[in-house]
Order: structure tokens, then C-alpha cells, then sequence
């Protein structure tokens, strides 16, 4: 738009023509590779879990960051939320966590409810050993943030260095994604960003739920309002395991004859409409 505007301009006119413009507009060949969705890598349960037994776990940096990791595969809340969370939104009895938008920074401001998922009693455990060393060894709050940030001091021989935390949020989501990178790469993998965890969850509700309303509650449970946002953003086929499936379905199904077979279903439907239609016809007589 702005050569075709220049193209009418004095003192260019003689130089840029109108129809040269449209050699600015790409071919469909190339918007359909430009636009086309590649397959982002997503971490597995397993990757996960190994990252976090592999933490070390004794300072308390070291205990936060380990808590860290694994409140994000529990909850699957965005680093921009897990950074501005408080004490108070976390219910260690109800197994949840309240995002409220007035103070958790969520996605379009929406407030709602995370129940913990279903990742191992032994990841939750970490979670919640975290929050009762906040309250009862440190006497921290419930307006205390969750993951506070780092107090950084200067040493003996000028050099600045961690000493315990601030009673402060990080101001932004950077921290955090910092801290997922050095642990992965601590444990020789590549790198997963916090939001690749999300998609590791959805992969996981396509495993564990049975039924629809199963798998729209795992929806709602990572804040989306249509389940579609969370088959269409999230619930892409990984390349292998589309492979696996294929491969499933070369093999002749078993069927396990707890429901009725299809064509008895038809027949006691046809059965049903002729007996109907019988009784309609005696009523005329």
C-alpha cells in the first residue's frame, strides 16, 4: 500500500510504475509455505520428571527453582501468572489454584480455577512441601508472592550473589523462563519453554479422558472457555505418535461386546417404527 501511494507521488511517478507493486505480493505457493504450521517439539512426562528429580534441592534457591518446574506441569499456568501469584492462591486442601485476574496476571484477564492435574502425588508433593516451608519456616503470608524473587547482595570480595529472597514478585516472566532453560539443559536436554508444558498436559487429557465431559473439564482446567481452543492451539498429533496410531490401526479390532451390536440397534429401531406405525393405523381405524 505505501509504493502504491509513493507511486502516485510527485517526483516518483517517472520512476516507480503502479503495476510494479505487485511484485511485493508473494505467490500461493509461497503464502502456503510461509504460513504453513510445523510441528513444535513438546516435551514428555518422562523428559519432565527426569528435569525435576535431577534438581539439586538444597539451598533454598535451589528448592524454589525445583518448585518451580513442578508447579508448572501441575497446574499448567503461564509463567506470566505463576510469576504474579501469591501464597493465597494456592488451596494445598482443595488441590487447586485460584487465578484471579484483579492480581494474577492471566491470559485476557480471566479469572477461574485450576485443579491440580493428575502428574504423580510425588510432583504435587514437591508443590505443596514448597508452600508449607514458606508458611511455617519462613512465616511468610498469604499476600507473599509464590515464587519470590531473588535478593542479590554484594560479597566480602565485591561480587553480587544470591542470598536468600526478596519479598517481591518478578516483574516479569523472564526469571522463569531462564530457570527452565538452565534446568533442562543441567540435565543434558534441549530447552522447553513453560508454555510447551500446556501442550504436554492436553497431550495427557487426550490419553486419560474417556468421555467428552472429561475432557472439556481438562479444558476449563487450563483456562479455556472452548474446548475447540484446545484441540485446535494445543491438541496437534505429535509425528510419532501418529505413526503409533496408524500402526494400531492396521491391527483387526477386538471388540469387547459390551454394547449391543449396530445392526441389533437397527433392527429394534425399524422394529420400534413399524410397531408405531401399527398402532397409529389402529387408531384411524
Amino acid at each position: 500500500t505505501f509504493f502504491q501511494w509513493l507511486a502516485m507521488q510527485a517526483g516518483y511517478k517517472s520512476r516507480i510504475n503502479y503495476t510494479d507493486t505487485e511484485y511485493f505480493n508473494l505467490s500461493e505457493k509461497e503464502v502456503r509455505i510461509a504460513t504453513a504450521r510445523r510441528e513444535t517439539p513438546v516435551p514428555t512426562m518422562e523428559q519432565i520428571r527426569h528435569v525435576i528429580e535431577t534438581m539439586p534441592n538444597n539451598s533454598d534457591i535451589e528448592r524454589r527453582n525445583r518448585s518451580l518446574i513442578a508447579f508448572g506441569i501441575l497446574t499448567g499456568a503461564r509463567d506470566s501468572a505463576i510469576a504474579s501469584m501469591k501464597l493465597k492462591h494456592v488451596d494445598i486442601i482443595g488441590n487447586s489454584v485460584f487465578q484471579d485476574a484483579r492480581e494474577v496476571k492471566t491470559k485476557f484477564s480471566k479469572t477461574f480455577t485450576t485443579f491440580f492435574f493428575p502428574v504423580g502425588d510425588d510432583i504435587q508433593k514437591i508443590v505443596i512441601d514448597w508452600v508449607h516451608y514458606l508458611r511455617e519456616e519462613l512465616l511468610w503470608g498469604n499476600d507473599d508472592p509464590l515464587f519470590p524473587k531473588t535478593n542479590v547482595i554484594t560479597g566480602d570480595d565485591r561480587t553480587f550473589k544470591a542470598s536468600g529472597f526478596k519479598k517481591e514478585h518478578w516483574s516479569t516472566a523472564s526469571p522463569i523462563r531462564t530457570i527452565f532453560r538452565d534446568a533442562f539443559e543441567s540435565s543434558d536436554l534441549p530447552y522447553f519453554n513453560p508454555h510447551s508444558f500446556r501442550k504436554t498436559l492436553v497431550t495427557l487429557g487426550q490419553k486419560l479422558c474417556q468421555t467428552p465431559e472429561e475432557f472439556k473439564s481438562w479444558s476449563q482446567n487450563l483456562g479455556h472457555e472452548d474446548v475447540l481452543t484446545t484441540l485446535y492451539s494445543y491438541g496437534e498429533v505429535q509425528q510419532h505418535r501418529q505413526g503409533e496410531i496408524f500402526q494400531q490401526l492396521k491391527a483387526p479390532r477386538v471388540s469387547a461386546n459390551i454394547n449391543p451390536n449396530a445392526d441389533d440397534i437397527a433392527q429394534a429401531v425399524i422394529k420400534a417404527l413399524a410397531g408405531q406405525a401399527e398402532a397409529n393405523l389402529g387408531d384411524v381405524a
